[in-house]
């Protein structure tokens, strides 16, 4: 597992906040959401659209880290964390409220799953980094 491979993995899954992020930015209005006929509730959009940002910078945050992956471990980590937690996050609703459309079940294991791995490999790829200097 290459430290190339890990920019490339990161920059491939930096894609899904950032364009689902932007997507979110829409509210209410967001495709993913039309099918469930949601109340054009200023509260609520307003809540998406602030989500929605959030959830593009995080996507930003990660292209940004790429080209120096191996020296950004707290930042990585930090980006990773705040995944694990939404996948926390997905897997009590999941608990609480059932099951949602399929594509977020698998969300919810990459987040939960992957987060852990992610960062183990970033460590190794920075510990590999450190011993070439």
């Amino acid at each position: 597992m290459t430290r190339r491979a890990l920019q490339v993995a990161t920059a491939v899954l930096a894609c899904v906040p950032t364009f689902t992020g932007l997507l979110a930015m829409t509210g209410v209005h967001d495709p993913l959401y039309a099918n469930l006929a949601l109340p054009p509730d200023a509260t609520l959009d307003s809540n998406l659209r602030f989500y929605g940002g959030v959830w593009l910078g995080l996507g930003l945050a990660a292209f940004w880290l790429v080209p120096r992956i191996e020296q950004h471990t707290a930042l990585f980590r930090a980006l990773w964390l705040m995944i694990f937690l939404g996948g926390v996050g997905r897997a009590l609703s999941l608990a609480l409220m059932g099951l949602p459309f399929l594509p977020f079940v698998g969300f919810t294991v990459l987040e939960v799953v992957g987060a852990p791995l992610f960062i183990g490999w970033q460590a190794r790829v920075a510990r590999a980094a450190e011993a070439r200097s």
